[in-house]
């Protein structure tokens, strides 16, 4: 009976993990919130503003920190989730018309698409009291915008659609019964589109290799390290930070992106505590660092850039990304013995620059504060959760780098509803 228990729960994971896959890339994901990376992966660390680096929670922890898989026991958790960014741009002042500038039509451009869904599935195993395997499949976007104007002069519409797919397999030990560190392979997809930037041409070292090449995949390999445990009665530290990830180059955008169509994947750390004040009530306050400006082809700046090497080349212009840290805050109150409920805040640092609006208009990922709630509801060995999250509305402003005579403001907003559920074996 014990085999053919664990058969079906094998060929579950394995079809649902096929299922969830398939569902990541064709879903379009724009999960932009803290400039292209999620708030948070887990249902759990959704509903507390992505908190949780020392809080174990479930089989999607690798995604935040792989020594936490060797707390949450055998079980495999799936999660769906649906997005709703709302992102504009505003051109401000007529074009000056003056020679070598590059002028945009004045008014407000909203961007069309205003769903996507998002999913995502976790496994752990765990074989004894100390070690445990498992792995966890989810996603990443944001650099999503189609504009059904020739924004850039270019064509009809305009936008990017940039989305990223990770597939992290996990090892966790507990070197005591209160103490774990984890490791976790991270491989990597990634998927990425440009359309309506033919004006650029000029500036461009492989024009026929700019924009309108429909999608063009991406490979890459990194790896993330974790730990967590019990510091002081009560007290969880969690800790884990991931190398850049280093893709394959997209070669259809090789004359867009600097470094010949190179888009790695930066490197980033969270480190944070959980503090339990009663058994049924639990603190969490992570720190989260983004290293943007380490992939070229995201932090060059624009300008001097793009008037002093075509873009493409290694010092091509970029988006100008800054550096971001992120604070996030958790609480967790178990109200009952089958009711769990969350809630969390997270403020971010802004990844785009004011003198980077012009080329910001592509991906606008501008927002910064976010607020979240979310339940679980237990029936034996099933979970069911929910997670809500707001993006409040911000904005940028700032002038137009190739046409002084104008200022650009970008400006997003977001919600997500996510559900989920988990079994228990």
């Amino acid at each position: 009976m014990t085999s053919i228990r664990l058969g079906r729960i094998w060929s579950l994971c394995i079809f649902s993990f096929a299922l969830v896959s398939m569902l990541i890339l064709t879903s379009g994901s724009a999960d932009a919130t803290n400039g292209y990376f999620a708030h948070g992966y887990s249902l759990e660390s959704k509903s507390m503003a992505g908190a949780g680096v020392a809080l174990p929670q479930g089989s999607l922890d690798a995604s935040i920190n792989p020594a936490s898989m060797a707390f949450v026991g055998r079980r495999i958790d799936i999660g769906l989730s649906f997005f709703n960014p709302n992102r504009d741009y505003t051109v401000k002042g007529n074009p000056s018309g003056a020679p070598g500038s590059f002028g945009l039509t004045p008014g407000k451009v909203e961007s069309d698409r205003e769903w996507f869904y998002i999913p995502s599935i976790g496994f752990n195993w765990q074989f004894d009291d100390k070690n445990s395997v498992g792995v966890s499949i989810y996603g990443n976007g944001g650099m999503n915008t189609d504009y059904d104007t020739n924004t850039f002069f270019g064509s009809s519409p305009t936008g990017v659609d940039l989305l990223q797919l990770f597939i992290a397999p996990t090892y966790a030990r507990k070197i005591t019964p209160k103490h774990a560190v984890g490791i976790t392979p991270i491989l990597a997809y990634q998927t990425f589109e440009a359309k309506g930037l033919q004006q650029f041409a000029p500036f461009s070292s492989s024009p026929e290799n700019l924009t309108n090449n429909d999608h063009n995949d991406s490979y890459g390999f990194g790896l993330k390290i974790g730990y967590v445990g019990e510091i002081l009665p009560k007290l969880n530290l969690g800790a884990s930070a991931q190398t850049k990830i280093l893709m394959t180059r997209f070669e259809d955008y090789k004359g867009l992106f600097a470094e010949h169509g190179d888009f790695d994947i930066p490197a980033t750390w969270t480190i944070g505590l959980a503090y339990k004040v009663i058994p049924q009530l639990t603190f969490a306050f992570d720190v989260q660092r983004i290293y943007y400006s380490e992939v070229d082809s995201v932090g060059n700046p624009m300008l001097p850039n793009l008037l002093n090497t075509r873009t493409g080349e290694d010092r091509g212009a970029g988006f100008g990304w800054d550096d971001i840290t992120i604070l996030k805050f958790g609480v967790q109150w178990q109200a009952v013995k089958d009711w769990t409920f969350r809630a969390g805040y997270s403020y971010g640092e802004q990844p785009i620059p004011d003198s980077e609006v012009l080329f910001g208009i592509l991906p606008p990922a501008v927002v910064r504060h976010h607020a979240a709630l979310g339940a679980t509801k237990v029936f034996g060995n099933n979970e069911v959760k929910f997670a809500i999250m707001h993006a409040f509305s911000e904005e940028i402003e700032g002038p137009n780098g190739l046409d002084p005579a104008q200022t650009i403001k970008l400006r997003m907003n977001q919600w997500e509803f996510s559900v989920g559920y988990a079994y228990k074996f």
